[in-house]
């Protein structure tokens, strides 16, 4: 039972992951139907069905004014929270938000981390924060309120295509102790705090970063081949590759690589990173299939989560932050569905302690 593998916790009718076959459906349509087709605001549309009963178009326009209204939080942000990292930050700021099961509450907290970690990341550098421009997309103001410009489509594009990508993603870490803690009717703030902390560790949603710091250390792609051999000589992880559930090629992974070469194709990639990055994946792959041909290791989200985020211009530790921006749709979504069609979840446990005298 370590780990929970393989048990059924949840009935759900809001993402299914297939490792088997390398394949993620979210809401009836695969992950190849949404990425780089629709706007984040019509992804949550999809998630959030039986919770807001809007169309895209008028979730853009609440959303935007949320995030007017999570602006006016920034007035709190203090020297305290400021040394916080920046996932701290967000959980300090988030937990200030009203907590309770209604439509707006969930808006709220739909639109806060698009406000929230763009402003740490200004605030944590020296400059002022940037309020949001209420007309503008999700993923356009999050940009825009980031560097202080208005974005190019390319880049809202690249933006919108990584938020819904990961979105949602079955009973992970996260989801679960949000579904956890909905069901306890503590309130929708008080499942997004939760499933923030277990985002915090560095087993789930920790690896985009280090990613870039091996690409950094490879340095060129005729390196590749050296360095990366020198890492499993020396039993130590390649990151960006494998993962429990996919037997096979992450689909994230394909969908982000394709908005990368998008975003190369418009002129807002460095070529030479992206070129490193291709050598790095075929030699990684490669050499994985050779040392170690009885674990399925493929490609992952965080590996071209990296290179994507880093391009579009946050720094490495904003990335789980931004994650949390894509994935509390899917968090709002799996709290409202527990507190629509579930119970409590109060599972057992085996005791293997010392018998009582």
């Amino acid at each position: 039972m370590s780990g929970l593998d393989d048990v059924i916790a949840a009935d759900t009718s809001l993402s299914e992951v297939d490792g088997l076959n390398g394949r993620l459906v979210i809401c009836g349509r695969t992950l190849d139907d949404l990425a780089g087709r629709v706007s984040y605001e019509e992804l949550l549309e999809l998630l959030l069905s039986g919770l807001l009963d809007q169309p895209a178009e008028h979730i853009r326009a609440a959303l935007g004014a949320a995030r007017v209204r999570a602006f006016a939080e920034l007035a709190h942000l203090d020297d305290g929270l400021l040394a916080l990292s920046i996932t701290g930050g967000l959980r300090a700021l988030m937990a200030r938000l009203p907590d309770d099961e209604t439509a707006e509450t969930a808006l709220l907290l739909a639109a806060a981390p698009a406000v929230f970690v763009p402003a740490l990341v200004r605030r944590k550098a020296g400059r002022s924060a940037i309020a949001p421009l209420a007309a503008y997309g999700y993923a356009e103001d999050m940009l825009a309120m980031l560097t202080g410009m208005a974005p190019t489509r390319a880049a809202t594009l690249a933006l919108d295509t990584y938020l819904v990508t990961v979105s949602d993603h079955g009973l992970n870490a996260s989801t679960f102790a949000a579904r956890v803690v909905a069901s306890t009717r503590a309130g929708y703030a008080s499942a997004v705090l939760a499933a923030l902390g277990a985002l915090k560790g560095p087993l789930h949603g920790g690896a985009p970063g280090p990613v870039l710091d091996m690409l950094d250390s490879v340095g060129t792609p005729d390196d590749a081949g050296r360095w990366l051999t020198a890492e499993l000589a020396g039993g130590r992880r390649l990151m960006g590759f494998g993962h429990r559930i996919y037997r096979v090629r992450d689909p994230r992974a394909d969908a982000l690589k394709a908005a990368l070469r998008r975003l190369g194709d418009a002129g807002g990639l460095d070529a030479e990173r992206l070129a490193l990055a291709e050598a790095v994946e075929r030699e990684a792959l490669a050499l994985l299939r050779q040392k170690k041909p009885d674990r399925p290791l493929e490609t992952n989200v965080e590996f071209f989560t990296a290179l994507l985020l880093e391009a579009l211009g946050f720094p490495r530790d904003a990335f789980t932050g931004v994650f949390a921006a894509g994935r509390i749709g899917g968090w709002l979504a799996h709290a409202h569905e527990q507190i629509a069609n579930g119970r409590l979840i109060r599972p057992q446990s085996r005791y293997v302690g010392p018998k009582a005298a």
